[in-house]
């Protein structure tokens, strides 16, 4: 039954994957697929289409195992080691000034979802 369970949460998962690879291909300018998607779960999830506890077991296991993603990114881009110290310090200077953008973003996403979660439980109490 826990199979059964996983595997559901890994098709919607997968599917929303599949739906933003192809709005990406539809659209007229470039754009990750990857944040299509990620965009399209956030509303399910904010619309209740989607409840959070339908991929709780899959994401927990995705969040803790997200270093191993990193690493087929991490060795392409040793390919590419001479353009980056040709480019270094752009490159530096957009990581430098992105990171704290994408942690602020972040917290503000977890602040929200947490105080979204407490309503919530305060309702159903």
């Amino acid at each position: 039954m826990i199979l059964l369970h996983i595997l559901t949460e890994l098709s919607l998962i997968f599917a929303l994957c599949l739906a933003g690879e192809g709005i990406a291909a539809l659209l007229p300018v470039a754009f990750p697929a990857s944040v299509i998607s990620m965009l399209l779960l956030m509303a399910l999830l904010l619309t209740g289409v989607v409840k959070e506890r339908r991929i709780q077991t899959v994401s927990r296991f995705l969040v803790t195992n997200m270093g191993l993603f990193f690493i087929p990114s991490l060795v392409g881009t040793m390919e590419y080691v001479e353009v980056l110290r040709a480019q270094a310090l752009p490159f530096l200077a957009v990581t430098f000034l992105t990171t704290p953008v994408v942690y602020l973003a972040a917290a503000w996403t977890v602040q929200l979802l947490m105080r979204r979660s407490r309503k919530e439980a305060g309702r159903h109490v």
